[in-house]
């Protein structure tokens, strides 16, 4: 409504403007100035309607300023001072309505997934039946993909939940007979029975949504940036128009004064300026709800980062294949994924996409049974091949390391037997952003100075991505109330900034200072919460808005401050009598227009803390980055050669050498050599000089040097195979290969090729 009365007063105020003049042209000149008379009374109710708002609010803006001019215009008859100060005063009112509306924090999409039903039993037989009806102790059935409508313990022998709405961990959790589980969350295995133990008032889900609407609820309006300077300009205006008055005798001089007083510069270029860096937002791929929530992402200092989904890609990835003694891990993984390509699960379909990243050819499997949460078996090249979770078996000192392994990597294991033989274990983890790194350091880059991962997840998990990171804090386990306290105790500090992507997060998002939220992937619900929403799945798209936003809040203090020093000059010449009303109005008109010539200055593209990547780098980077994708996983040949070499080498470990050399040496070092020949020069430039890339060619040159070594030590072993006194160096360089060339390819894939994701930002 406000919207279309704005729009309806700068219509009437411009027609108005433009009719008088054609009327003065004309010769009645009595009748135009009727008119301009009118425009300025229809302005002037407007115009006093939000001073008395202010003043019932508790302040006083320098609308105060523009109603005493419109005023003081008509007390001394200078029409068309007013019908021109009316026209300013209603396109000031219509930029600042659409750069600083903002989007109500609707959060429809977490209210309307709370449960509605239930499947009760009654006599035996589950009945669907409204969820207020649920009462503690009623046994429920929950059928594969529904949502648990209350609180209560598995009355069955095993659940498979997905609980990311609320933790936001992306891995299915399992619970046992017994064990409690919390409204919200989908039952991602078979159905199950349920122990009602709360009603759904009382359930775990209610209370996120009531959360939701409180937060929502707390979040205050921005001020205008023009009422920040009404402490001191106001009365200073008051106070120079009374003095021009007494001393010259001529209200007039008073009137003048106002006029050339009238902020425009602050109604008009804070608002041109903020509503360009929306536009450049846009093209960025960030959707910011309004100028308020541009201006906040500009002073933020704190930086809040749900962790699964944001910092990480949000899905379960193959990390590591291990065999067991005398089994090989590509054929582990090959054997796996032809069980698991016929299984929905997520981690199942993590191992297939591995098992095809490796070019695996996946034979056919029969007999394929999937029992939730234990697991998948399947009849594979007439072997019974078992896929899931861990069984009996006689390598017990084995599978001990393994699990060691897997809780210090904060990994899942994925256990494959072969006829009932421990054959290998598939290690998945939920992988750090490629970006995220870079884009952390271009936040801290563009001001913030704290960083705090908070997330549902298991602590050691989450101190590892943190430790990655380098982020200041990180809060692990927290649940949606813990994560709402923790971002107000942050906001109490400091503008914060909130960043997830998932239901569970709606409620903080609400709660910051600037909710962002990953909208691509995110839930609805998360989106409609948060002041910003990134419609790309990419995380550097946060540190381009918050360029945007901090330059755009520069060009608008910077247009309003030279705006407001002309208007002080003009002031001082009206007081002294050198400008008229109407002649103050059209150079109040022309500062307007100087001000909002440099406010649009925002809309320029703006390199900002980004790395600009001309097309040809752009090209040799996607090149190399290709490139890489397709030499990471034989990385591990290197390591499981080194594993294999017992204390007695046979001929197998000098064909495994070989193979460890030949690949070293026909595809890796061919790879490293290019780099260092074209990638690294193109680098150099792009960074701003040749010293940005020293340390990756040392480690060039380290992997030359063991690389060179290997060769040597399989000269050796050609002549007299693989001799006892040879094996602990040969260990030692081939892990220390294995460990190089992971830091190496982990460090060029955050240093370079994370510059590939926004590349192309323009």
């Amino acid at each position: 409504m406000r919207r279309f009365a704005t729009i309806a007063l700068l219509g009437v105020t411009a027609t108005g403007l433009l009719a008088g003049l054609i009327l003065h042209l004309a010769g009645a000149e009595a009748a135009g100035d009727i008119v301009w008379a009118a425009v300025t009374g229809v302005a002037l109710v407007p115009a006093t309607g939000w001073v008395i708002s202010a003043l019932r609010s508790g302040r006083l803006g320098v609308d105060a300023i523009a109603v005493l001019a419109l005023a003081g215009a008509l007390a001394v008859r200078e029409y068309l001072a007013g019908a021109l100060i009316g026209v300013m005063l209603a396109t000031g009112r219509a930029l600042e309505d659409y750069a600083l509306r903002r989007a109500r924090h609707d959060l429809n999409a977490l209210y309307e997934r709370a449960p509605h039903s239930a499947r009760r039993y009654e006599d035996g037989m589950p009945r669907l039946v409204p969820v207020d009806q649920v009462c503690p102790g009623d046994l429920l059935s929950i059928p594969s993909g529904e949502i648990v409508p209350v609180d209560g313990l598995v009355a069955g022998d095993l659940a498979l939940l997905d609980e990311s709405a609320l933790t936001g961990e992306s891995i299915p959790v399992e619970h046992t007979a017994g064990e409690a589980v919390r409204s919200g969350v989908v039952n991602a295995g078979a159905a199950f029975d349920l122990r009602a133990t709360r009603t759904a008032a009382d359930s775990t889900y209610a209370g996120v949504v009531a959360l939701a609407r409180q937060t929502e609820t707390d979040s205050a309006p921005v001020v205008r940036l023009a009422d920040r300077f009404a402490a001191w300009f106001l009365p200073a205006t008051l106070l120079l128009a009374a003095a021009a008055w007494s001393l010259s005798g001529e209200p007039v001089r008073a009137v003048a004064v106002l006029v050339v007083a009238t902020p425009c510069p602050l109604l008009l270029a804070a608002p041109a300026a903020i509503a360009s860096g929306l536009s450049r937002t846009a093209r960025h791929g960030v959707v910011v709800k309004g100028g308020g929530a541009l201006e906040r992402l500009g002073q933020a200092r704190t930086l809040i980062l749900d962790k699964t989904g944001t910092l990480t890609a949000g899905r379960p990835q193959v990390v590591d294949v291990v065999a067991a003694p005398g089994a090989r891990a590509d054929d582990v993984l090959r054997l796996a994924a032809a069980v698991d390509q016929m299984s929905s699960h997520v981690l199942a379909a993590a191992i297939v996409d591995a098992a095809r990243t490796h070019r695996a050819a996946l034979p056919q499997p029969a007999e394929v049974r999937e029992k939730p949460g234990t697991g998948t078996t399947g009849v594979v090249e007439g072997h019974r091949i078992e896929v899931g979770k861990a069984v009996a078996s006689s390598c017990l000192e084995w599978e001990r390391a393994q699990r060691a392994r897997a809780a210090l990597d904060g990994a899942m294991t994925v256990w494959v037997t072969v006829d009932g033989q421990a054959t290998g274990v598939i290690l998945l983890r939920d992988a750090i952003r490629a970006d995220a790194a870079r884009t952390l350091r271009r936040l801290r880059s563009a001001g913030i100075e704290r960083m705090v991962m908070l997330t549902g997840d298991r602590a050691e998990v989450a101190e590892s991505v943190g430790i990655v990171l380098g982020v200041d804090q990180v809060l692990a386990e927290q649940t949606p109330a813990a994560k709402v306290r923790a971002v107000r105790q942050e906001a109490a500090r400091a503008v914060t900034v909130m960043v997830g992507d998932g239901i569970n997060d709606a409620p903080a998002l609400a709660a910051a200072d600037v909710g962002v939220a990953m909208g691509a992937r995110g839930s609805a619900a998360s989106a409609q919460a948060a002041d910003v929403v990134l419609t790309t799945d990419r995380l550097d798209r946060l540190a381009d808005a918050m360029d945007v936003a901090r330059r755009s809040r520069r060009i608008a203090v910077q247009s309003a401050a030279t705006g407001m020093v002309l208007s002080l000059l003009a002031m001082a010449a009206a007081a002294a009598g050198a400008l008229a009303p109407a002649a103050g109005a059209l150079l109040q008109e022309a500062i307007d227009i100087t001000v909002i010539v440099n406010a649009l200055r925002a809309l320029r593209p703006v390199r900002g803390t980004r790395a600009v990547v001309d097309p040809a780098t752009e090209a040799l980077l996607r090149r190399f980055e290709t490139e890489h994708s397709t030499l990471r996983p034989p990385l591990e040949l290197i390591r499981e050669t080194a594993d294999e070499l017992g204390e007695t080498p046979s001929a197998a470990s000098l064909d495994r050498l070989r193979e460890v050399h030949g690949f070293l040496t026909e595809r890796l070092l061919p790879h490293e050599r290019a780099e260092e020949q074209r990638l690294y020069p193109a680098m150099g430039q792009v960074l701003g000089s040749p010293e940005a890339t020293v340390t990756m060619s040392r480690a060039h040159a380290e992997i030359e040097r063991l690389v060179r070594r290997l060769g040597n030590h399989l000269a050796l072993a050609e002549a007299d195979g693989v001799r006892a006194e040879q094996l602990d160096d040969l260990r030692a360089c081939l892990y220390g290969l294995h460990a190089v060339l992971l830091l190496h390819f982990d460090q060029e894939e955050e240093a370079y090729f994370s510059l590939t994701v926004g590349s192309s930002a323009e």
